[in-house]
């Protein structure tokens, strides 16, 4: 068998790993690899509107929730690392997997540090209005009512059992479990957006700060 980590004798069927990545700049490779995660998701769903025939939609849902999920992971890690570094901390971020805790761990520095871009509360808010409702939303589901243990069950798209050996919600019911896939384009093209330009924003201002 060849290779996988190898070349194709085409440059534009090859994908480079530390082409985009760069080997001192951490916080800037957990952005791209979270961009790569929210495009993966993205371009699975358009795929599956295109033609879902053979209703593959209803298995690449899963590694398609379990993308978007890391991706706010890795965007949520990576905001709360540039602005402890911006002000003036010594973590990094919590070394966890409850994104809503980290999101709102994240966006407290924001409110702590400023929001850039000239921009008020009030924008700010807007941007991350697609974010809140989803994470909400997922948290609910994923745990019921009870939001603030619902990290217990964040792999509901890895595993169809908890690690306490208890169904995901999708295995609990007799009823449909369903996601609608152009909504979730919608939805995550704007969640991507802009969580991309505050990672992006604030990680500038960290190399701003290291240059000066």
């Amino acid at each position: 068998m060849k290779d996988i980590f190898s070349y194709n004798a085409d440059i534009n069927k090859t994908a480079y790993m530390n082409w985009r990545t760069n080997q001192h700049e951490p916080i800037h490779n957990m952005n791209v690899i979270a961009d790569g995660y929210f495009e993966s998701a993205i371009l699975l769903a358009k795929d599956c509107l295109n033609d879902n025939r053979d209703n593959k939609a209803d298995i690449l849902i899963f590694p398609m929730l379990f993308s978007v999920n890391h991706a706010i992971e890795l965007y949520g890690k990576s905001i709360c690392w540039s602005l402890n570094i911006l002000l003036g901390c010594k973590s990094k971020f919590k070394p966890n997997h409850d994104i809503r805790g980290i999101w709102l761990t994240a966006k407290e520095k924001i409110k702590k540090y400023g929001f850039g871009y000239g921009h008020e509360e009030a924008d700010f808010n807007k941007m991350i209005k697609e974010l809140e409702a989803y994470l909400d939303e997922l948290f609910k589901i994923i745990m019921n009512e009870d939001i603030n243990k619902a990290y217990y069950n964040i792999d509901f798209s890895r595993y169809p059992m908890n690690n306490h050996n208890e169904y995901h919600f999708y295995l609990k019911t007799y009823d449909n479990v369903v996601v609608d896939l152009e909504n979730f384009i919608s939805v995550f093209e704007k969640i991507r957006e802009n969580l991309n330009l505050l990672a992006n924003y604030y990680y500038g201002l960290v190399i701003e700060n290291w240059q000066s």
